[in-house]
């Protein structure tokens, strides 16, 4: 059960069936795309029962994936709450389209953001973590490459969740040279566009399902 209170736990039969039509804004011509053995993350708008962000690493061969109801945010001063959800196949990297009403989070989901990522995390005297060990003891840094997103983030693990034993996260991030002091506090869903095709989420769901998202 993730965030928003969709059971998200899909598999790869709905990978890859979404239009790789590359159309649209600057965004849509597949910068961020993964190259090379860098891992991959990828954010998701998913218009799901509430709407929500889909934060996913590339970790151990497969997409560790958190929900972030507002959004990931380039501007350190914005914590964004981030709750762990189930983990995805890698090919659900490029899922774009509807997932049909009654199944597992249902919904309409693009691809707000891909790209590569470099684990930064250390212990306290500098030496390098690796990076499941990192999520493993709750705090994991990372550059992203993304279309969007670019610079240092952190997840970081506090105590905390509605149900007993349920972990509460935080995406934040770092003050470097390409984080922002202004501008708005989380991205427009409704008008956001797809980083792979340029699409909207009122377009995919006219185009692919039967109606508005």
């Amino acid at each position: 059960m993730d965030a928003t209170g969709d059971n998200d736990d899909r598999t790869g039969n709905a990978a890859g069936t979404g239009n790789d039509d590359r159309t649209g804004d600057a965004a849509a011509t597949g910068k961020g795309a993964r190259t090379g053995a860098a891992p991959c993350f990828v954010v998701q708008i998913h218009q799901a029962r509430r709407m929500h962000f889909d934060f996913r690493l590339e970790v151990g061969g497969v997409l560790k994936s958190w929900a972030v109801p507002r959004g990931p945010s380039e501007n350190p001063r914005e914590r964004r709450l981030a709750v762990p959800t189930e983990d995805h196949p890698l090919e659900y990297r490029t899922f774009e389209g509807v997932i049909a009403e009654g199944e597992s989070g249902g919904g309409t989901v693009i691809v707000w953001d891909q790209g590569t990522y470099r684990p930064l995390s250390h212990d306290r005297w500098g030496t390098p973590v690796p990076f499941e060990q990192s999520l493993e003891d709750g705090h994991a840094t990372f550059w992203l490459d993304g279309a969007r997103l670019h610079g240092e983030f952190a997840l970081t693990r506090f105590k905390g969740g509605d149900a007993p034993g349920e972990e509460v996260w935080m995406l934040i991030k770092a003050k470097d040279g390409q984080a922002t002091q202004d501008g708005p506090e989380a991205p427009d869903p409704y008008l956001a566009r797809s980083a792979r095709t340029g699409r909207t989420l009122a377009q995919v769901a006219a185009e692919e399902g039967s109606g508005s998202p």
